[in-house]
């Protein structure tokens, strides 16, 4: 795209996600965040309708007397976008391409946190790191995290989650909340160690991107030539061979209950997007759904 056709995208972008931010997304945002960022203020006595969850144990048995921690809220949080843009980011068979629904994603995260003050940072990541922006608030930064997302033409083609991991869990020095957005189709044992870390110290969302063809393939007597767009390797594959479908499925299978077990420990709930269908409505529904378990 040239300069005139992505400065057209970004704004598309920002008028069609700027909407949906007002409307819906930005109230989710701030109730599913509020809170997060506390400050430790005083202790006081307990006095009835207190939360006993409050209750500071340690002075209340020197003292013999429940006494509660009083917090205050720092209202304002750090978003970290940690977006993939290896080669098969560039991949689409339905209605958009995986690094297309990236960019309607990071406006969507971005937009919020401006709405509610927030500072947001950008990571893009293939096999090395590609680019970074510091947190800062401002439409302007907003809009630019937007652009990069939308026209970065990356220098490699593989993909290293653990990297851009690692490097985030170095140059990020306070807790925040971190959004990794990826199709996770690289091997876990590569990433599985520094997402942990990452876990323990963001508040960390992953965002699967999944193309309906890369899970199965429509029954239909072609042959086709596939290559790898990490890589470069080709393969010649006939679409009508069953048993291609059947490997298909174990692969996606094996891989997700792999991904399963390395999340819930840290109690993640990634959020899948599936590129032929609303990017929306998924992160919408995530965050409805942890909003009402803050609640409880």
């Amino acid at each position: 795209m040239d300069t005139a056709e992505i400065l057209k995208k970004v704004r598309q972008l920002e008028i069609k996600t700027g909407k949906l931010v007002s409307e819906t997304f930005a109230g989710e945002y701030l109730s599913t965040f509020k809170g997060q960022g506390i400050e430790f203020s005083e202790v006081r006595e307990y006095t009835p309708g207190d939360d006993v969850r409050s209750i500071d144990w340690n002075v209340t048995a020197r003292t013999g007397t429940p006494f509660i921690k009083k917090y205050n809220e720092a209202r304002e949080l750090t978003l970290i976008i940690a977006c993939d843009v290896s080669g098969s980011q560039q991949f689409g068979s339905a209605a958009r391409f995986k690094q297309e629904a990236a960019a309607e994603l990071t406006a969507l995260f971005a937009l919020s946190a401006l709405k509610n003050n927030d500072k947001v940072g950008l990571l893009l990541f293939s096999d090395q790191i590609e680019l970074y922006v510091p947190p800062r608030k401002g439409r302007k930064h907003i809009l630019r995290l937007i652009r990069e997302v939308v026209a970065f033409e990356p220098r490699h083609t593989g993909t290293n989650i653990g990297l851009g991991l690692e490097t985030l869990n170095k140059v990020i020095k306070r807790k925040g909340i971190l959004i990794l957005l990826s199709d996770f189709l690289a091997p876990l044992e590569s990433f599985a160690k520094p997402l942990r870390l990452s876990a323990k110290k963001f508040d960390l969302i992953p965002v699967i991107l999944q193309d309906p063809l890369e899970r199965r393939f429509p029954p239909v007597s072609v042959c086709l030539d596939i290559t790898d767009p990490e890589t470069g390797d080709t393969d010649f594959v006939s679409l009508a061979d069953t048993q291609l479908n059947e490997t298909l499925d174990r692969f996606h299978q094996e891989h997700d209950e792999q991904l399963h077990h390395l999340f819930s420990p840290f109690k993640i709930d990634p959020i899948v997007i599936n590129t032929a269908q609303d990017t929306a409505d998924p992160v919408i529904a995530f965050f409805q759904k942890r909003a009402q378990k803050l609640r409880r």
